[in-house]
């Protein structure tokens, strides 16, 4: 046999090698994750299904403003947009279930666009879409201008791509923020929502950002997933809020990252959404309700004790929420976290993420 074949020979061997492993190991990677069976259905959940919302309601404690995006399209690159359900539907159940009704607005009002990733959706997210009357203010959304501020003890800047198209340049979110932040009310803002402040100025003529410490949708999230993100945005949203005067504190990537500074309370991403609704209704002098946490919620705590301390003390907390408190966790989000390092070429942290994947899918026999 000549060297060239030789070469070919065992070149051929390695490769087919190399996929039967790969194939192997995805296989096995894929048997980790939570069987799909135990969410049938929950996209019939209705509001009435969640104890959370219908035992113990509260009395009437005020109105909270949440305000979505108008724009549909990212800029020139044709690539679409609105704002995320997910970070309006469970604030909007946080303060509906902490006895505020909740408005909401949008820069030219009607009808917004939204974006909707099954991956991400729960039984809170489908029930805010089986609610009518939450449907009914989504979809007929009340136009900045015509908002009478007076109405309302706090309000909350949903995230979504289209935000740092239309929120920063609005004059009337400019004028209700200004206002509402002289006055003490409670100002929240969520992953691209903390766009809204950028352009607010003071009735002192200071920027409101100087010196605050606030958090948003990172850098190094925004560009992860659009390389290009730099040349499709107007500006990256970290960037400008410091370029404001804001002190930016960035939390570990894609994990829950909450800052209060005063009455201005922001939010790092869309896993951050339970925290900065709570903390929200907190700001406003009420202790928020007790609420079972999530699955996802679990394991962000999962993850960040991951992050923070290594695997031991991550492998500890998911066993005392499945085997001493019961908890649900959520293995995808687990999985996920594991695939963002390798991409990122931590393999260290991929195959540690791997291991606590795997003691969670013990823990659930």
């Amino acid at each position: 046999m000549s060297k060239r074949r030789k070469i070919i020979k065992w070149s051929l061997i390695i490769f087919t090698s190399l996929i039967l492993v790969l194939f192997g190991f995805g296989y096995w990677f894929m048997s980790l994750l939570s069987p799909r069976d135990i969410v049938v259905g929950v996209e019939n959940t209705l509001p009435k299904d969640l104890p959370y919302i219908t035992e113990n309601q509260l009395p009437y404690s005020g109105k909270i403003l949440a305000v979505v995006t108008s724009t549909d399209v990212m800029g020139e690159s044709e690539m679409s947009t609105g704002y995320e359900l997910t970070e309006l539907s469970r604030a909007y159940y946080v303060f509906q279930a902490n006895g505020f009704v909740v408005d909401i607005a949008s820069p030219l009002g009607g009808k917004p666009p939204v974006v909707i990733d099954d991956d991400d959706m729960g039984v809170f997210d489908y029930a805010f879409l089986n609610d009518s009357i939450a449907q009914k203010k989504a979809n007929n959304t009340i136009a900045m201008q015509a908002v009478n501020a007076d109405e309302y003890a706090a309000i909350y800047f949903v995230g979504g791509k289209g935000a740092m198209y239309d929120f920063p340049q609005n004059k009337y979110i400019q004028s209700i923020v200004r206002d509402f932040y002289e006055s003490g009310k409670v100002i929240g803002a969520v992953c691209h929502g903390p766009a809204a402040l950028i352009n607010v100025t003071l009735s002192n003529g200071s920027l409101l950002l100087k010196d605050k410490t606030v958090s948003s949708f990172s850098n190094k999230e925004e560009l992860f997933l659009i390389a290009d993100a730099a040349t499709i945005f107007p500006f990256m949203l970290e960037d400008k809020l410091v370029e404001k005067g804001a002190v930016f504190k960035e939390g570990h990537m894609y994990l829950e990252n909450v800052i209060s500074d005063g009455n201005l309370v922001t939010g790092q991403n869309p896993w951050s959404t339970w925290a900065i609704a709570e903390a929200v209704v907190k700001q406003l002098g009420r202790e928020p309700k007790k609420r079972e946490k999530t699955g996802e919620e679990n394991s962000v705590a999962i993850l960040i004790a991951f992050e923070t301390y290594g695997y031991d003390q991550a492998s500890n907390v998911l066993t005392e929420l499945r085997v001493t408190e019961h908890k649900p966790v959520n293995r995808e989000l687990i999985a996920v976290h594991s695939i963002v390092a390798a991409m990122k070429w931590d393999l260290t942290k991929a195959f540690g993420l791997v291991r606590l994947l795997h003691h969670a899918k013990v823990l659930a026999l």
